[in-house]
């Protein structure tokens, strides 16, 4: 019996925990890179390199894209690709045009033009939207935030939309925070259990923000709910608000430390035009527990602890 196959553009984190859960299912992967001269470590890391297939890919390139998609005919192609950092994409931002619209946009195009039933799933950020008193739903406006990934981010959104008028089955997945142990060492929450389980002390930005975090594993769980449905825009994120004292609180409290006397603030990470609440709406998580029977687990004081213990 033929295995179903599944095309993962980039070898990211999201990417590399998508496929050892498909895996688990008998699937097949294959996980796209613009270079394979590297080492692949998040799929090292849970032990899977081994069974997947590695494809060099320039999603710039239409031909490659098409040469990939008559080679391994996937039924269903996971687009994780990308520039991901706010503050990165500032001074990568043609490049983060090109890998996010101008990759998903080409994928788009060959899709349309062979009338094809293959599932394409872009990943996308809640930084999009102007949020109704910081809650984010999808009838909510666009943001007018001038940075480079969410204006990027934003126009993919609007892309996927207008090809589903195509009859293709397109999905925009709107996500959060994802955090894993596989998180960069300078995303915040990391950043944090790292400094306190080290017993170090710390510099931070604004730290009476709130944003909402989603554990990866459940992330994917949700994801492969979503991959048997039809055509949709999903925001995948539970809607719980964490601030930076929290985390910084409990982070400090599991090394039995005072985190008041281990931070300090330095402005140069503050950012321009932040808000100080950005979190999916609770309404969101009411309705994927209603439609989806599915609920978010890993959250707060409990993702911060799985964090830390992780690390």
């Amino acid at each position: 019996m033929n295995k179903k196959v599944n095309l993962i553009i980039g070898s990211g984190v999201l990417g590399a925990y998508l496929s050892a859960a498909l895996l688990k299912k008998n699937e097949k992967i294959i996980v796209t890179s613009r270079t394979l001269n590297k080492k692949f470590t998040n799929y090292e890391y849970l032990k899977i390199k081994k069974k997947i297939i590695f494809e060099k890919l320039n999603t710039n390139n239409k031909k490659e894209i098409y040469y990939i998609l008559k080679k391994y005919n996937p039924k269903k192609i996971f687009y994780f690709s990308g520039v991901s950092s706010i503050p990165k994409s500032i001074k990568l931002k043609k490049e983060t045009f090109a890998s996010h619209y101008i990759g998903t946009k080409n994928f788009l195009e060959i899709l349309k033009k062979e009338k094809s039933d293959t599932k394409f799933f872009k990943a996308n950020s809640g930084y999009i939207f102007s949020p109704k008193k910081g809650l984010i739903t999808l009838k909510c406006k666009y943001s007018t935030n001038s940075n480079p990934y969410i204006q990027t981010q934003k126009e993919v959104f609007k892309l996927i939309k207008k090809y589903r008028k195509y009859k293709l089955n397109v999905f925009n997945l709107v996500f959060m925070q994802i955090e894993s142990p596989l998180r960069p060492n300078d995303f915040f929450i990391k950043k944090i259990c790292l400094a306190a389980k080290n017993k170090k002390k710390i510099e931070v930005g604004n730290i009476n923000t709130f944003r909402d975090y989603s554990w990866v594993t459940e992330v994917v769980k949700l994801i492969l709910k979503a991959s048997n449905l039809g055509s949709r825009d999903l925001i995948i994120s539970p809607g719980k608000k964490l601030s930076g004292k929290e985390i910084l609180e409990t982070a400090y409290y599991l090394s039995r430390l005072d985190y008041k006397k281990y931070f300090s603030i330095n402005k140069k990470y503050f950012r321009k035009q932040e808000n100080k609440l950005l979190a999916s709406d609770s309404k969101n998580s009411l309705f994927l527990k209603k439609e989806y029977n599915f609920k978010f687990n890993i959250i707060g004081k409990k993702l911060i602890r799985k964090m830390y213990n992780s690390l």
